[in-house]
């Protein structure tokens, strides 16, 4: 919602929370009902521009590196030799683009229901979309629910579930069934990455269900690797990873040390820190 003082200003309230995060705004660039969600987009004072979904913060150009790096690298790197990666939502293309600085990639599938998102930020975050034309990827817009249920077993080394908050159409992303589909579509040694919200104020709810959801669909073993996000709620965001037989907690230290890419907050060490679980998550997932 738009908040009127000397400046306008777009300001996310977590009602049930008790808190609220906002931005100073210059201007709307656009908006419009897609099939499936309102989208915005506006240019902010100090956050370069921001993209909004049904009211709520999905990226913006300062920051918007910390989630696509840590959604995507610490997979990368756990998995022994990933080849085959799909990406559930994540229609920035953001993640996607990481995903492709890993040369040993051969293809990754992109399905997102809503391809307004795709041409918002082709049109308003270019930077995001640079992989969006290399020979190794693919974007589908589609039901990302029926693609894993139909797509081949063992065919895939990551699954990444970059989606909204588990309401709406991203609710179904968060479920028993879809995480089974998961595992039959990834190897023994694949990995699932799903974006699992705050540590401060979902780690005994919504982060404990998804391990529980990961572990009765068969994963063996669920982590959660907690990282900065300023624009979303407490500005504490997370990645929950689980593998059916291979580990989540050990990774290619000196592959990650050495690699040939470029990342802004992503490196060997924030991959060792982000592993290291906080006391109340102990607590709340009975580790």
């Amino acid at each position: 919602m738009m908040k009127s003082s000397q400046e306008n200003w777009f300001t996310e309230v977590f009602g049930n929370e008790g808190t609220a995060f906002g931005l100073a705004v210059t201007e709307k660039l656009h908006q419009e009902q897609t099939r499936y969600q309102y989208l915005e987009v506006y240019q902010t004072r100090t956050f370069g521009k921001l993209m909004v979904l049904d009211g709520c913060v999905m990226l913006t150009e300062r920051d918007n590196f910390l989630y696509h790096e840590m959604m995507s690298h610490p997979a990368l790197f756990t998995h022994p030799e990933p080849r085959r990666v799909a990406i559930i939502g994540g229609g920035d293309c953001g993640t996607l683009r990481e995903v492709l600085k890993h040369p040993g990639v051969e293809k990754c599938t992109q399905i997102d229901i809503d391809e307004r998102v795709t041409w918002a930020s082709e049109k308003w975050f270019p930077e995001l979309c640079d992989a969006n034309h290399d020979p190794r990827a693919e974007l589908l817009f589609d039901d990302g629910i029926a693609w894993v249920r139909n797509a081949a077993p063992g065919s895939l080394d990551v699954i990444i579930i970059d989606s909204t908050d588990p309401v709406g159409p991203a609710e179904g992303l968060f479920a028993v069934d879809f995480y089974k589909d998961c595992r039959k579509a990834l190897k023994p040694e694949g990995i699932l990455v799903q974006q699992s919200e705050s540590p401060l104020l979902h780690a005994d709810t919504i982060i404990k269900k998804i391990h529980q959801d990961m572990k009765a669909a068969g994963f063996q073993q669920c982590h959660t690797l907690p990282f900065p996000q300023p624009v979303y709620p407490t500005g504490w965001w997370s990645c929950t990873m689980a593998s059916p037989q291979g580990s989540v907690t050990r990774f290619r230290d000196d592959d990650s040390a050495a690699k040939s890419f470029a990342t802004r907050y992503y490196n060997v060490d924030i991959h060792r820190g982000a592993l290291a679980v906080p006391e109340f998550m102990k607590v709340a997932l009975g580790k």
